[in-house]
């Protein structure tokens, strides 16, 4: 498989997750999401679509070279790299499936609370992703950072919601 077909792949996969998200998220925005209260620092509705779709692009991106990257490092080569890589996808798609989830509980659900119970978790698993990623390729990892940033933020935000609706 060419590289071009691989990072094809690696960042439809993501926008896929991005995709099935958005089926929960438009018909709350209009909605049930006006209603609620939301603090001052709430960005507004058009901010989120560009950037999830930038960090779902970075997030593929970071797949993709994980993907192609077969010999790893001296820390990989220590454990069997293989082994090594393996938890690394495996901890890409848990998180990826707890971002869905995100949007399921808090727009499809209209759960609030349980969207953060998920973030919480969601956050864990981003910081885990970015462990094994950089330790198999320092570029893949770095490209994870912002968002950890943003789901960071994302969690004040959905907290602040919690707490004043």
């Amino acid at each position: 498989m060419s590289k071009f077909v691989k990072y094809f792949i690696a960042i439809a996969i993501p926008l896929l997750a991005s995709g099935i998200g958005s089926l929960f998220t438009t018909p709350s925005i209009p909605g049930w999401y006006t209603t609620l209260v939301k603090p001052s620092f709430n960005p507004p509705s058009w901010v989120f679509g560009p950037v999830w779709t930038i960090l779902f692009i970075m997030m593929g991106v970071a797949f993709a070279l994980i993907w192609m990257n077969k010999q790893g490092n001296w820390f990989t080569r220590l454990f069997k790299k293989e082994h090594f890589r393996q938890w690394a996808f495996t901890a890409y798609f848990v998180q990826l499936t707890l971002n869905v989830f995100w949007s399921i509980f808090f727009f499809g659900l209209h759960n609030p609370l349980l969207a953060f119970i998920d973030i919480v978790f969601l956050w864990f698993a981003i910081a885990t992703n970015i462990y094994f990623f950089y330790k198999i390729n320092k570029t893949a990892g770095y490209l994870l950072i912002p968002y950890l940033l943003w789901v960071s933020f994302a969690s004040v935000l959905n907290l602040t919601i919690v707490l004043i609706n």
